[in-house]
């Protein structure tokens, strides 16, 4: 039976004049369009099997609510049950804040129906033609994206999962790439809707229909890779990535199986982390001020302004009515050697790494941003160091530990 794929790229810019995500800085909003923003469908199936339809988006996050209008428009377009949709974001932290509304106390929002309706119904109206397919799998190691972005030699997967899809001739018809590093080229002065590197990545492995999956890329950026902020260094790094997977892709990769990929589920029910009381994190937040050097753009400049970030972020969680849990969605995907596990955070390399030793599956991506969004989780060094995300996480370490040790038993399933 033949493996089956539909696959299409929307365009799904927002206009002008509304505000970015990502930056607690930006002083306001969308001004135009740098590079457009992309809704991609890539959906695997067979005649007789739903299969799974990865739906990838030029976002930040994508929220419980936008997950679920997204996966039942998915579901339309393709006429599979929702449950076989995963809905994964880029994380740009130059797309809208409308799609998704708040993400995190740290930067407060809220959702705008003028900007997720025509997404959803873009998604819901999107036109799947299916035609046969081989899949093929290559991982190649990609290095000058991204590093650990506390210290330059510290954990990062720097491999680019690379799933091929060709037409029974021959040609490149689709390509599902995971990567783990932050889309953060440009900072809190660009005012204009991008996708960042991962966009500029696509544009140069096209024609081909290119889904993009982020990794476990929480304490990952191109923070001292990075020559410059503008759209130029945004396209010097979407090559460097194109390039690694454009000569995989000139190599034989690992056939992979002509069925339907499967799709399991679960949901993880995790305690939220003990706050500290208003004083102690406005204590915080006044040591963090005194470390900002005003006039310097380097990676400790950086730093410590994102320590600052994230001190005025805890204590905006220790003033907000938070729950005493969270409930997070999780699923794993395989087709033949290859499984994806699929998290709704910002897990740090360190945890994905340990995901992919645990995995009995040959091959293990780990993909972060995927229906839903809770933020960071940290390791032990970070949690110790209370570096930006750690003092924004929900999660303290017995708790992130619950997290990985359950996600793995339920890749192992």
């Amino acid at each position: 039976m033949d493996l089956l794929l539909a696959a299409t790229s929307l365009d799904v810019t927002p206009p002008p004049g509304h505000l970015l995500d990502g930056y607690a800085a930006r002083t306001g909003p969308a001004t135009g369009t740098a590079d457009p923003l992309r809704a991609t469908i890539i959906w695997l199936t067979t005649a007789d099997a739903p299969g799974v339809l990865w739906l990838t988006l030029d976002a930040i996050a994508v929220g419980a609510e936008l997950t679920a209008e997204l996966s039942a428009a998915a579901s339309h377009a393709a006429g599979i049950p929702a449950e076989h949709v995963v809905v994964s974001a880029s994380h740009t932290h130059s797309g809208p804040s409308g799609w998704t509304g708040q993400i995190h106390p740290v930067i407060p929002a809220e959702r705008e129906a003028g900007l997720y309706e025509p997404l959803v119904s873009a998604v819901a109206n999107a036109v799947l033609a299916r035609q046969p397919v081989v899949a093929s799998w290559r991982s190649v190691e990609v290095t000058g994206v991204g590093t650990n972005r506390h210290r330059e030699d510290g954990p990062h997967d720097n491999t680019a999962g690379v799933l091929a899809l060709h037409s029974l001739t021959g040609s490149l018809q689709a390509v599902l790439l995971d990567f783990a590093c932050h889309p953060t080229t440009y900072g809190p002065e660009n005012l204009l809707w991008s996708a960042d590197w991962p966009g500029a990545a696509r544009a140069a492995l096209g024609p081909a229909v290119v889904g993009y999956l982020q990794g476990a890329a929480g304490d990952v950026s191109p923070r001292f890779t990075r020559q410059g902020r503008g759209a130029a260094e945004i396209t010097r790094l979407g090559e460097l990535l194109a390039t690694r997977v454009r000569a995989a892709l000139a190599e034989p990769g690992l056939a992979l199986p002509s069925t339907a990929p499967s799709i399991r589920r679960t949901a993880l029910r995790l305690p939220v982390r003990s706050l500290p009381p208003a004083g102690d994190a406005a204590a915080i937040v006044r040591a963090a001020e005194r470390s900002i050097r005003t006039g310097v753009d380097d990676p400790s400049a950086r730093i410590a302004q994102t320590r600052l970030d994230g001190a005025r972020g805890q204590a905006l969680m220790a003033a907000a009515d938070l729950p005493a849990e969270l409930e997070l969605p999780v699923s794993v995907v395989t087709l033949g050697d290859v499984c994806w596990v699929n998290l709704p955070v910002e897990l740090f390399a360190l945890h994905g790494a340990v995901l992919q030793e645990k995995s009995s599956h040959p091959i293990t991506r780990v993909i972060g941003y995927s229906d839903g969004y809770f933020g960071y989780v940290v390791d032990p060094t970070a949690a110790e160091a209370g570096v930006y995300e750690a003092l924004i996480t929900y999660f303290d370490q017995p708790t992130t530990n619950q997290l990985v040790a359950e996600t793995a038993a339920f890749v192992n399933a």
